[in-house]
């Protein structure tokens, strides 16, 4: 009897966020590649639509749950599928879809929760609906005269904005105004990426991550990390990636109380819950100069890079990640 499970770990996602993908899916790789259980087959998806294998032959993946290859007639059996995309396709639900429709396993969120949680919009006002504290923002759906002067108002108000594309990860279409006579070009911009577009307020913060996930059938959060970027900066797309980034991260950050912590985790576990989100997640906020905890986005499908901070937390809160990993896939396998 064949007890290998075959796993397909797709990768890429032709998106902003294509080639953080594939550096996260070596993760996978190194996790899996060793087990006696496992059968591991690497994809990658591009930009129109294809599946090629890491020497570059084409397949496709079937409503039968298989993987065909071009000019042979043998098929590979998908038993489970990890979707390690970041950004579209799949941390907007999209492909979870398709699964749902073929009825092939998957780890991570599901297709809802995927999609409420990367429409940056969505994602608040469920934060508001669950009573979690959030930024205070605007919802702009076109550049006119009327959003123009929506944003100088909170701009007046507030002092300085966040413009943020709407359905972007990783700070893709997010940009900082300072000047009140930047916010068209600004807003312009960021609708170039997405056809929604938030205005936050800028606080002023220390950024807290959160790792939370499912283990041995329980929710966990971990203590939260720390992003230290260097003064009056965000954590751009740059500074997350490049080999020469000044942001700096802690796994546990220092100097909070344990009543800040507790609420923190507090808040990640009742939003992991209530969003319904499954198996992994990392959650961020902003402890504000003014000691407020803002919750600000949720990664359903966190990097795992050399330098993220998911498999950091995890490994510091006394988790193995690969244990992890199979614990949830052969739980959803047998059930």
């Amino acid at each position: 009897m064949n007890t290998q499970i075959n796993i397909l770990l797709l990768c890429g996602g032709g998106g902003a966020e294509h080639d953080i993908s594939l550096l996260s899916a070596r993760y996978f790789e190194s996790c899996l590649s060793q087990r006696d259980d496992v059968n591991l087959l690497w994809l990658e998806l591009n930009a129109q639509g294809e599946y090629r294998t890491q020497q570059g032959k084409k397949c496709e993946l079937t409503n039968r749950r298989e993987i065909r290859f071009e000019d042979d007639t043998d098929a590979w059996r998908v038993d489970y599928v990890i979707p390690c995309i970041h950004g579209y396709p799949g941390e907007t639900g999209d492909i979870q879809s398709y699964f749902n429709l073929i009825n092939l396993p998957y780890f991570g969120c599901d297709s809802e929760a995927s999609s409420n949680c990367f429409n940056k919009i969505t994602a608040k006002m469920w934060f508001t609906a669950l009573g979690i504290p959030n930024t205070p923002y605007l919802f702009v759906n076109q550049v006119d005269d009327e959003s123009l002067q929506r944003c100088e108002h909170a701009f007046d108000t507030w002092g300085s904005l966040f413009i943020k594309a709407a359905s972007q990860g990783s700070s893709v279409g997010c940009f900082k105004v300072d000047n009140r006579d930047e916010i068209k070009e600004t807003l312009t911009r960021a609708f170039s990426y997405s056809p929604y577009v938030i205005v936050e307020k800028t606080i002023r913060a220390r950024e807290l991550e959160v790792a939370v996930y499912e283990y041995q059938g329980q929710v966990i959060a971990t203590k939260p990390g720390e992003i230290i970027c260097a003064d009056n900066t965000f954590y751009t797309f740059e500074e997350k990636y490049a080999d020469n980034s000044h942001a700096t991260t802690q796994v546990e950050a220092s100097n909070l109380t344990e009543a800040q912590v507790a609420e923190i985790r507090d808040y990640a576990v009742r939003v992991f819950k209530g969003l319904k989100l499954r198996h992994l997640s990392r959650i961020d906020f902003f402890l504000s100069d003014q000691g407020e905890i803002l919750l600000n986005e949720i990664n359903t499908f966190p990097g795992l890079t050399k330098i993220s901070m998911f498999p950091k937390m995890l490994a510091h809160h006394g988790d193995d990640f690969t244990s992890y990993l199979m614990d949830n896939i052969k739980s959803q396998l047998t059930n």
